[in-house]
């Protein structure tokens, strides 16, 4: 198999790396010319334009990495060519058009899936087969914690949701295996931190879940004090015990004893990659399709619309 790959930027030159070594790239585009000198002699063929690439390279896939803005016109050009697409989250900014888009790929049967990677880490997988396993009983509560300084340039406003946030409100479904019934937030920006027009850099939300689960959220990309990991410090409350989460530690607490869990074999390892080709190979739906990722940007819109509105939301769940 073979893919075109669109976006040459940071994330986009580590997805070059990895689909170069792993003999699938046939082609990249890339608007800014000046980009190719990250390529060095390598071979591929290099197009500024997406519609050309199309019409004269042979791929089975295209690997959207551009920014988040010029995901829906990339998305709808390889759909043009029915070609499936692997793109970066998010589908797009507009919840709108990320309903638009994922209705198109179930309307003309076309594989789509968003590259989320968090719920692949292996000790993410570990804790999922354990909490499957009723290792604390029936979860009723969850609390994440995360806390970053990660003040980047980028070619659009960075905030928390969207940046980072949707990765932790992802793997509360993920964990839960429920979708979100209602969401309470606050969007802010802390004194002393930068100023970005439209940017909202730290956030507070209280989801209820299906099945009376809850789940708070404190989150901040200013933060100043000790770091937590990219995917957040987790304590997860079930009706047997309790899961701890810190620094990737693994921690069960169960009949007042704590147990540390550091074997994390017997899970799968694989990256997004590997599953998207997997779901090519076997015609079937991703796990982070668009169709069900569509379920964790209903999070954030949701989350920001509470914010917005300084009420309680109700969350509906596109059904497609």
């Amino acid at each position: 198999m073979k893919a075109i790959l669109v976006g040459l930027g940071s994330a986009g030159f580590s997805w070059y790396k990895r689909l170069r070594d792993q003999g699938l790239l046939a082609a990249v585009v890339e608007v800014d010319i000046a980009m190719k000198e990250k390529m060095l002699d390598d071979p591929f063929p290099f197009y500024t334009s997406l519609e050309e690439a199309l019409q004269n390279e042979q791929a089975d896939f295209l690997v959207n990495v551009t920014s988040p803005m010029r995901h829906t016109a990339v998305n709808h050009a390889a759909f043009d060519h029915k070609l499936a697409v692997l793109c970066e989250k998010p589908i797009s900014f507009d919840y709108e058009e990320s309903i638009e888009i994922v209705t198109r790929a179930d309307r003309e049967k076309i594989i789509f899936m968003i590259a989320e990677n968090y719920r692949r880490m292996p000790y993410i997988r570990k804790m999922k087969q354990l909490l499957d396993e009723g290792v604390i009983g029936r979860i009723s509560s969850m609390d994440i914690q995360f806390y970053r300084y990660h003040h980047v340039q980028r070619r659009y406003t960075v905030s928390i949701l969207d940046d980072i946030g949707v990765h932790h409100l992802d793997m509360i479904r993920y964990f839960t295996g429920r979708e979100g019934k209602s969401v309470q937030s606050k969007l802010y920006n802390p004194i002393g931190a930068w100023q970005e027009e439209g940017a909202l850099i730290n956030a507070y939300a209280l989801f209820e879940l299906e099945g009376g689960i809850t789940a708070t959220y404190n989150a901040s990309i200013s933060a100043r004090g000790t770091e937590t990991p990219w995917s957040g410090n987790w304590r997860i409350e079930g009706t047997e015990g309790a899961m701890e989460v810190v620094d990737k530690e693994i921690r069960l607490i169960r009949d007042g004893k704590v147990e540390v869990i550091d074997d994390i074999s017997g899970v799968d390892e694989t990256d997004t990659l590997a599953e998207f080709l997997a779901s090519l190979r076997e015609g079937r739906e991703a796990e982070t399709s668009g169709r069900d990722y569509l379920k964790t940007q209903a999070l954030v819109h949701y989350t920001k619309l509470a914010n917005a509105s300084g009420r309680t939301m109700s969350i509906e769940i596109p059904t497609i």
